[in-house]
């Protein structure tokens, strides 16, 4: 155990070694960090759910009915109302039979794909999956199979050799986290349909934002009736914290009895379900916070086409500035904090070597004023200290 002050040091020399900071106050568009306010422009708190006094107040009166805790796994004593009329509400939203609520959105990658395929099975992966999905595929039992990133032809070619697999599952993220960019579903859905494949989501970082009733980019798509299963999460768009399983009642029913990220784990506390609930009212009944996110999003893309930056083919709410050298991007971020802009550095292994970067992501309540002064800001440290974004002039 000596040794790790040496592999520390390691990592700081490849300007890879993290540290956690403490933010002081609520989540939003501007946040206190290190006794100072600062614009915040890395949270996954896209429409500023995650302090809105409607949730809040959600949060207060669970607690008052339900208590803090759930006491135990759901298979034993911890499944409580909150959590059935959760999945309910979330199955009606998804447009599927049944869902089910597990505590994290990497517990719940974990539950569907290893529910999904098995030993004598094949799992076909984009190459920019989020880690749950590839840990989850790679412990499953099935063979796995990876595709270069949205490159449908290849995965065409790699299920035209899968012939003699039992089951074979495609899985994808929608919205690719580092990369802002989006799946093609429809080729997705094609695909299935010619190899008579299953396809599982991801809607992470999509629910809440994308469709015209913000269930994702299935429903943008227009494809919900061809996914067989969707996993999203809580923590991003709907501003609390869990993950969720949506598919046909069978499936759900089947990662109940299986599912080892499921069954050996404390059921969420009911109040963030009441949470869930509350920001679901508002996902609803409030599709003006989506559409001012995603005109944001283009105004942030616009300004970044202006300036010359590489933003990696986003088109969402998540917009990365490409710096390429870690050591690079790390004090590029540390500048930007001196000057009241919160945007930690992306580094492998997060991100392939060479494509360290800055990762933008927006909240509907966020000032263009901010943003335009952000961007002056790149520009600035640019000229002065050298501290470039990839494809500046």
């Amino acid at each position: 155990m000596s040794d790790y002050a040496d592999r520390l040091a390691s990592l700081a020399a490849r300007g890879l070694r993290r540290r956690l900071r403490v933010v002081e106050s609520p989540q939003g568009p501007r946040v206190r960090l290190g006794g100072r306010d600062v614009v915040s422009l890395c949270s996954n708190n896209y429409l500023g759910l995650a302090a809105h006094p409607h949730v809040v107040e959600a949060v207060q009166n669970a607690v008052a009915e339900w208590g803090w805790g759930s006491g135990a796994s759901r298979l034993v004593s911890g499944s409580m109302t909150p959590h059935a009329r959760l999945e309910r509400r979330l199955a009606a939203f998804k447009v599927t039979e049944a869902a089910l609520v597990l505590p994290t959105g990497y517990h719940a990658n974990l539950a569907a794909v290893r529910a999904a395929a098995g030993e004598g099975d094949v799992v076909l992966l984009d190459r920019l999956n989020h880690a749950s999905i590839i840990d989850a595929a790679t412990t499953c039992g099935a063979t796995v199979r990876v595709f270069p990133h949205r490159n449908y032809d290849r995965l065409r070619r790699l299920l035209d050799r899968c012939g003699r697999y039992r089951r074979r599952l495609i899985v994808s993220d929608t919205v690719f986290s580092m990369d802002g960019d989006v799946a093609d579903l429809e080729a997705l859905v094609e695909l299935k349909r010619r190899y008579d494949a299953a396809l599982c989501i991801d809607e992470a970082h999509a629910t809440g934002v994308f469709g015209d009733r913000g269930r994702g980019i299935a429903e943008m798509s227009g494809v919900e009736q061809d996914v067989d299963v969707v996993v999203g999460t809580l923590s991003k768009a709907l501003g609390g914290i869990g993950g969720f399983v949506c598919g046909s009642h069978a499936f759900i029913d089947y990662v109940i009895n299986t599912a080892r990220s499921f069954i050996y784990t404390t059921a969420l506390p009911p109040a963030a379900c009441a949470a869930a609930e509350a920001a679901l009212d508002i996902v609803e009944a409030e599709p003006d916070r989506r559409r001012r996110l995603l005109a944001l999003a283009d105004q942030v893309r616009a300004s970044c086409r202006e300036h010359g930056y590489d933003i990696s083919g986003s088109t969402t709410q998540i917009v990365p500035l490409l710096v390429g050298d870690s050591d690079v991007a790390v004090r590029l971020s540390e500048a930007l904090l001196d000057r009241g802009f919160f945007v930690p550095a992306i580094r492998p292994p997060t991100v392939p070597r060479g494509t360290a970067r800055l990762r933008v992501s927006l909240c509907a309540d966020h000032d263009v004023a901010d943003l335009d002064a952000f961007f002056a800001a790149i520009d600035d440290l640019g000229r002065r200290r050298g501290l470039r974004v990839m494809g500046t002039q």
